[in-house]
């Protein structure tokens, strides 16, 4: 329990821990999504190309 404890630093270092998971979790997820929405208006716009030939 002391190793968790960290010397009452604990709940400092283990709720940083956590905040950078979350950020890492979201900025994860949020690229994710930015990428398969450029992606859609890559195959919308090329869609738009052929039909225009």
């Amino acid at each position: 329990m002391d190793a968790l404890a960290m010397g009452n630093y604990g709940p400092y270092v283990w709720s940083c821990f956590a905040l950078t998971f979350i950020v890492i979790v979201f900025s994860d997820w949020r690229s994710r999504v930015r990428h398969k929405q450029v992606y859609r208006d890559i195959e919308v716009r090329i869609k738009a190309l052929e039909e225009r030939q």
